[in-house]
C-alpha cells in the first residue's frame, strides 16, 4: 500500500528546555501528521549520546536519552516544580541544541526529581517490574555510568584494571558503594521508557506507525562493549584489533573512519547470534518498523587496523548475512525491516537485499550527477523501496541544490521539464514515484537551506543541532501536504 511519512529527529522538536522530547510539542506534532495525512514518522536513533553528540555513537544500544524525559510529565507527576525546570533551561537559539548547556543543567534538574521519587511512600509497581525486566542491560549499563563518571569520564577500557576486567568482587562492592547513584540512572531508564510508550502509544492510536533506526555498531564507549567484550575483536587488553568505516570514496578522499568496535561473527554465530536477537526484540518494542543502518555491512564490512589516521588502508572482510536475519525471524516471528542500502554496492550486496526482501532506500539528491541511467531516479524503481528526497546525513533540497555542479542542475531540469522552483519540486518527484513509501524530511517541507541541516558525515562540532522553531509547522502547511499525498495516492485508509 502507498504511504508517507516524515523524518523528524526527537532532539529537534520545539520542545521547552533546549532540546526536543517527550512533551507535548510531540504530541501535537503527531496530530500535525495526523493532519497531513502522513502514516510514517521516521526518527534518528534514541540512545543517550556522548562524545560528539551523535545517537550513532551511545552509551548503550538498549538504554535511551535522559535529555528526552518530559519535564513538564515529571511536573504533573509532582516530582518536579515549574520553577525548577525553567531554572533548568538551557535553551540559547531556539533553533539548535546547544548541548553543552543540556549537559550542564539536565541531570541536575533530573536527579532532584529523583530525590522526591525514591521519597514515595511505596516506589511503583511499574518502577520494580521495569527494572526486573530489563535487569540483562540495566544493571550493567547503570554502573557503567556511576563508574565512567567516577573514574574521569574515560572509556572503559582505561579504567583501573579491575572494574576495566569487571572483577565480580570489585563491581560488587561498586554496586554496594554507589547504589544510589545507580538508582538514578535506572529511574532516567524507567521514565524514558514509559514517558516514550505514552507518546508511540498516542502516535499508534491516530494511526502514525513510528520508524525507529538500529545503527550497526555500538560505541567502544559503551557498556555494551564493556559488558561483553567477547562479541567484538578485541586482544587480550581490550583494544580493538580493528575498527569500522567506509573506504574512500567521489565524496571523502580519506574515506570514513567511524571507530566502532567490529564484531566477532564467529562468536555471534556459535551463540545463534543471541545478543543481536535481543536488541531486534528491543527495537521492536520501541519502533513499529526498523530501518537497518548500513545494510551492506552484514554482507561485507570494512575493516581498518586499529590506531589508523584515515580509512585509506582497510580492507573488506566477509559478515553474516542474512544468516543472522533468518535467525531472529527465527525466534521472533516476521520483522518489519527497511534496508539502508547507500554506498559502494557489490553484486552480492545487491543480491542480499533481494533475498531478503527488504525495502531498500532511494534518494533522490544522488540521482542527477551521473545521467539517466542512474538507479537512483524515479523511473528506475522497484515498488519494494522507500524514497527520500535526502536523509539526516543529506543536505536539505535546497542547500543541496546550491551545491551541485551546472551539469546536474541541467539534468535535473530536463528531468522535470521545466526550472528548478524549491524543495517542492523534489518532493513531488519523491510522492509521485512508484516507491511504495516516500519519506520526507520536513526542513524540505518548509524549504529550509543548510543551515537546518542535521548531520555533515566524518565532522565533529555541527551535527544533531538543527531544532524546530515553535509554530513553524501551519495548518496550512498540513493541508498542502495532505492535498499533495492525495494527488499521488499515499494518504491512510479513510481519509
Amino acid at each position: 500500500m502507498r504511504a508517507a511519512g516524515i523524518l523528524l529527529p526527537i532532539s529537534s522538536l520545539p520542545t521547552k528546555y533546549g532540546i526536543g522530547g517527550f512533551s507535548r510539542e510531540a504530541y501535537e506534532f503527531v496530530d500535525q501528521l495526523e493532519k497531513a495525512g502522513q502514516k510514517y514518522w521516521q526518527i534518528l536513533p534514541l540512545g543517550p549520546t556522548g562524545y560528539g553528540d551523535s545517537p550513532y555513537q551511545s552509551f548503550s544500544t538498549f538504554a535511551g536519552n535522559p535529555y528526552y524525559i518530559s519535564l513538564e510529565t515529571l511536573t504533573e507527576e509532582g516530582l518536579l516544580t515549574e520553577e525548577e525546570c525553567k531554572a533548568a533551561d538551557s535553551t540559547g537559539n531556539p533553533a539548535y541544541v546547544e548541548y553543552e548547556r543540556v549537559y550542564n543543567t539536565r541531570f541536575r534538574v533530573l536527579r532532584k526529581a529523583f530525590e522526591r521519587f525514591i521519597r514515595l511512600e511505596e516506589l511503583p509497581k511499574d518502577y520494580i517490574r521495569f527494572r526486573e525486566e530489563n535487569k540483562d542491560w540495566l544493571e550493567d549499563y547503570c554502573l557503567y555510568r556511576v563508574l565512567k563518571s567516577r573514574f574521569g569520564g574515560k572509556c572503559w577500557n582505561e579504567w583501573p584494571k579491575d572494574e576495566m576486567r569487571r572483577d565480580p568482587e570489585v563491581l560488587e562492592r561498586e554496586r554496594k558503594n554507589f547504589a544510589g547513584e545507580i538508582g538514578f540512572f535506572s529511574f532516567m531508564q524507567y521514565e524514558f521508557r514509559k514517558q516514550w510508550s505514552a507518546l508511540k502509544t498516542y502516535a499508534n492510536e491516530k494511526g502514525i506507525q513510528i520508524i525507529g533506526d538500529i545503527p550497526i555498531y555500538v560505541a567502544m564507549d559503551s557498556s555494551d562493549a564493556w559488558a561483553n567484550p567477547e562479541l567484538f575483536q578485541f586482544d587480550k587488553d581490550y583494544v580493538p584489533v580493528a575498527v569500522a568505516g567506509c573506504p574512500p570514496d567521489s565524496f571523502t578522499a580519506d574515506g570514513q573512519l567511524w571507530g566502532n568496535p567490529l564484531y566477532d561473527w564467529a562468536y555471534h554465530k556459535r551463540t545463534g547470534y543471541a545478543w543481536w536477537i535481543r536488541r531486534m526484540q528491543y527495537c521492536r518494542e520501541l519502533y513499529d518498523v526498523i530501518r537497518i543502518d548500513h545494510f551492506r555491512g552484514f554482507e561485507s564490512y570494512y575493516s581498518i587496523p586499529y590506531g589508523s589516521e584515515n580509512a585509506r588502508h582497510g580492507h573488506w572482510e566477509k559478515g553474516p548475512g542474512l544468516e543472522l536475519f533468518e535467525a531472529a525471524e527465527k525466534k521472533l516471528g516476521a520483522c518489519r525491516f527497511i534496508a539502508e542500502d547507500l554506498g559502494y554496492l557489490t553484486d552480492e550486496v545487491i543480491q542480499m537485499v533481494k533475498a531478503s526482501g527488504y525495502p531498500g532506500m532511494k534518494v533522490l539528491e544522488f540521482a542527477f550527477d551521473s545521467g539517466p541511467s542512474c538507479e537512483y531516479l524515479p523511473h528506475s524503481y522497484d515498488k519494494n523501496c522507500v524514497v527520500y528526497t535526502g536523509t539526516h546525513d543529506n543536505d536539505t533540497v535546497i542547500g543541496w541544490y546550491d551545491s551541485i555542479d551546472d551539469a546536474a542542475r541541467t539534468f535535473l531540469e530536463k528531468y522535470m521539464g521545466h526550472p528548478f522552483t524549491g524543495s517542492w519540486d523534489l518532493v513531488r518527484m519523491a510522492l509521485a514515484s512508484t516507491a511504495d513509501l516516500a519519506v520526507i524530511p520536513v526542513q524540505d517541507y518548509l524549504g529550509l537551506g543548510t543551515a537546518a541541516r542535521v548531520n555533515f558525515p566524518s565532522t565533529l562540532g555541527t551535527n544533531w543541532k538543527w531544532r524546530l522553531l515553535p509554530d513553524e509547522i501551519t495548518d496550512g502547511l498540513c493541508e498542502r501536504i495532505q492535498n499533495i499525498c492525495a494527488i499521488y495516492d499515499r494518504l491512510p485508509d479513510g481519509n
